[in-house]
This record gives C-alpha cells, structure tokens and sequence, in this order.
C-alpha cells in the first residue's frame, strides 16, 4: 500500500517580466518619427506636466560623427542599466496624424479673420472662407463620372440601381471581371438585364471601361478609332504572343508582314490599357527619413555625420516650474498621489525619449560604418551584413537592433534607404563573400552590357562572376535574374532585336 505524504518544498527562480514601462520602451524603440509624434501628442494632453520643447537645447547630442578623424561613438554612450533591462526583456517580435496643434491653429485663424471683416467685408486674400482652395470645385471620381452618364443613358430606376452595383465592382484599371450569370445571381436580377445595361455602358468614357480584361478593353477603344480590322483582332486574342515579344509567330497568325505587324503595335501602344488610371488622384505618401546622414568636409575631420531628423523628431520635457507651483497646493493624499503619478510617468518618458534616440545613432552609425564602401563606391561594394553583426559590435541585444531598423528610413548621399536595406545574406566563404545586394547589381550590369546579338544565358552570367572571383551557381544567377525581373536570354535577345527593328 502506497503512502501518501505531503511536503513544503521552497524554490526560487528567476523570471523576465513585463513592467508597463518597460511595454513603453519596447513601443517607443520601435515607432518611427512620424509615429512617435503622434504617440507624445497623446501623452501631452494626458499628462499636465509634459510640455513640447520647441527651441532645442543642442543638436549635437542628436548627432555622432564617422569615420574620418573622430571616434565612431561605440564607447561615448556605455548602456546604463535601462538599456540593460531593456535589452534583456525584449523578444524577437516585430512591432495616424499630429492634430493638437491644429485645434490651436484654427482658433487663431478665426480670430484673424474676425479681425480683418468689417463694414465692407474682408480686405484680406488670407480669409479661410475665401482661400482660393476652397473656391475650386471638387475633382471628380471615376465613380461620380460613370454615375452621370448613367442616369443620362436609363431612365428605369431599377437599371440606374443595377448600374450603380456594376459601377462598385470595377477594379482599379476600370475592368469588371465577374461573369453576368454570376452577377445577375448575386443581384437577383435577368441575365438578359445585365447584358443589356454592359453592352451599353461599354460605351461609356473613358473608352475601354468595363471591359473584363485587358483585350477586350483596348478592343473597345479600336473599335471607337475605325481600328478594329480581322488582323487586329486576331493579335488580340493572342495578346500574351506580344507581351513575350514572339513578332514572328504573331504576324504568321495574323496573317501580315514585319511591318504591318509593327504598324498594328504602335497602333496598340497609343491606346490606355487601365481606363480607369486617369481618375487616380491618391497620391503616393514618400517616406520621412528618421536619420540623416552627411559627408563631412576634410576641414571638420572628414567621414559621415549621422543625426536624427529634428524636422520630425518631437521633443519634450517636465515643466518644472509647474510641477513646484501645483505641488504648493497639492493637501490631499489622493491629489499627492495622482501628482508623483504623473511625475513618475513624465519623468520616465522623457528619459526613454532619450534611450530611444541614443539607440538608434548607436545602430545607425555602426551600419554606415560597415557599409561605408557601399556609399563610397556604390551598391557593388554592399557588404553582407546579420543584425547580429551589429548587435555584438555595439553590445546591445537583436532584437533591439531589429527594432531600431524596421520601418525607419535613413536619407544618404545615394538616396533613401530603409535600415534594413544594409542587412543582406552573404554568398561565397571564408574571406571570399559577396552581399547578395551586390552581386545581383552585379548581374544587372552584365545584362545591361550584354551585345543584343549574343544575349548572356544564366551559364555564361555565373561563368563571368566567377571569373571576377564571386562563386555563384548557375540556379542562383536565374533566382537573383528573375527576382530582378530580368526576362531570359531568350527573351532578351527578341526585345531588343524588336527594338532595333
């Protein structure tokens, strides 16, 4: 028979825990200016005794200096135990706009413009109500556009319901692709009803929409120009012959010459393959750099400066004075508390703030100092480059260091790069490596270099790196081409002998 006992055992034993600060430090480290700009609009109106420091204190603590005659600043900011802390809690895992100051902008605006009407209205062009912006009329979408011409065609309500769905399902280049059936099942409607309203709405402008694809679209603008001829239709139907360049099997089935054939592509490349494209008003937001980097005149030691960008770099402090001025008057326990509360948290802000931006000087100014051959010389001299690399040079831990390049950008003398541009996979061993970065540009120069009679095949591209001393295999070389988007060797040599033609 078995004994059952009971025992009080003690152990003790270490374990990494997530304070809400440190959940703060992980969430400042990783959002970039824009974003944090954002973030510390927020924690000003929570927090009183925060306040937006518009006149900097000195740039250059936001700045460090490589290469050259200066020290690249590894040792200038030993991490103190919160780096530590920080570093140890942080895992591999990965991680709207500014409108405080507007409210405030508004109100002064409404009180200039009160100030400027009088008895004879506004004297001033700065009037909001009268800006020459507002005085424009609205630019008009695809949607809008097709809707009015909608109601002029039908009168029936229920075929200006059903059109206005057909409208809603076009794609971005103006392309309804859902078969009728399968449409006037989803309406409920007579497939009859549906052929009806495209037949008619194909006539629409711009020319080509609601085409279900690309060849019935420029069909339909053919067809408008007086071009649509047997010929024509045939290279349509075999349109994916043009887009591989085979000119000779396409003029056999079209049944033409060289030259007609030539005639019929041009005919074909004044036409607009997405109809919808000129009603495109989104514009494309360009990427905000987080760090600047600068050549350095000979006269200051020469190499790169690297800083933060203190256009999209908010700052903040504690207001002292504020802080001493409520605290005279702060009797209650609960008023105490709520004010250390707020003292605790302004405090700890402000320094993360300044951990943030000395971590990513550290992590930026070592990638420069690691890839400067790239931005001497150019993108064949990208080094293969870990974030473990960087991690063991600056004794931080990776993940912090994959935090600090995501999603951050940094504006050089060659362009703007992303942080994790500089990290690419080494090929070859030993002291013979290549970034693939690199050896894919290199890859590119061949190609464009190549006679347009004797095109390089994959074979003949890995013999000629191998000569240049970069070991690389025939089925790499078509990887790197293909993610390049570079056609084959086949395919190359029928472009550009068209292109000659």
């Amino acid at each position: 028979m078995n004994d059952i006992s009971q025992n009080l055992n003690l152990k003790q034993s270490q374990n990494l825990v997530m304070t809400p600060q440190m959940q703060q430090a992980v969430k400042l480290l990783q959002l970039n200016n824009v974003e944090l700009t954002e973030y510390i609009e927020e924690e000003l109106e929570k927090n009183p005794l925060l306040e937006k420091d518009d006149g900097r204190q000195s740039a250059e603590q936001d700045a460090v200096d490589i290469g050259g005659d200066h020290d690249n600043g590894k040792d200038t900011d030993a991490p103190d135990n919160t780096q530590g802390d920080m570093d140890g809690n942080w895992d591999d895992g990965s991680a709207g706009d500014d409108n405080g100051e507007a409210y405030g902008a508004s109100d002064d605006e409404n009180l200039t413009i009160g100030a400027n009407v009088g008895a004879g209205g506004s004297t001033s062009f700065a009037d909001g109500e009268y800006n020459f912006e507002n005085t424009m009329s609205k630019e008009e979408t695809l949607r809008d556009h097709l809707i009015d011409q909608l109601h002029l065609a039908f009168s029936d309500p229920r075929d200006h319901m059903i059109g206005t769905l057909l409208i809603d399902r076009l794609d971005e280049s103006g392309y309804l692709r859902e078969d009728a059936n399968e449409l006037a099942e989803k309406l409920s409607c007579d497939v009859d009803r549906i052929h009806k309203l495209l037949d008619e709405m194909k006539r629409f402008d711009p020319t080509g929409i609601f085409a279900n694809g690309l060849s019935e679209s420029l069909a339909l603008q053919l067809e408008e120009n007086g071009n649509l001829d047997a010929p024509m239709q045939a290279l349509l139907d075999n349109i994916e012959l043009l887009a591989a360049h085979d000119h000779e099997k396409l003029a056999k089935i079209c049944d033409v010459n060289m030259t007609y054939l030539q005639d019929m592509i041009e005919e074909i490349r004044r036409l607009n393959p997405k109809p919808a494209a000129e009603f495109d008003h989104f514009v494309v937001q360009t990427a905000i750099p987080d760090v600047l980097m600068k050549r350095l005149p000979k006269n200051l030691g020469g190499g790169w400066r690297v800083e933060l960008n203190h256009e999209t770099l908010p700052k903040v402090l504690v207001n002292q004075d504020y802080v001493t001025q409520i605290s005279t008057h702060a009797k209650d326990k609960k008023d105490k508390e709520y004010l250390n509360q707020q003292l605790q948290s302004a405090n700890w802000l402000v320094k993360m703030l300044d951990q943030r931006a000395k971590t990513i000087l550290k992590v930026a100014g070592e990638i420069i100092e690691q890839q400067d051959a790239f931005f001497l010389f150019g993108i064949e001299f990208l080094r293969p480059l870990t974030l473990k690399d960087i991690a063991d040079e600056i004794d931080m831990h990776e993940s912090t260091v994959s935090r600090v390049t995501t999603g951050k950008f940094i504006e050089t003398p060659r362009g703007l790069f992303e942080l994790k541009y500089f990290f690419s996979s080494a090929l070859g061993d030993g002291d013979n490596t290549h970034s693939s970065e690199s050896v894919k540009a290199r890859i590119k120069a061949l190609v464009d270099a190549e006679d347009p009679k004797k095109t390089l095949s994959d074979d003949k591209i890995a013999d000629a790196l191998t000569d240049e001393g970069i070991d690389i295999a025939r089925r790499t070389v078509a990887k790197y081409r293909e993610a390049m988007n570079i056609p084959s060797s086949v395919q190359r040599r029928r472009i550009k002998k068209n292109q000659q033609s």
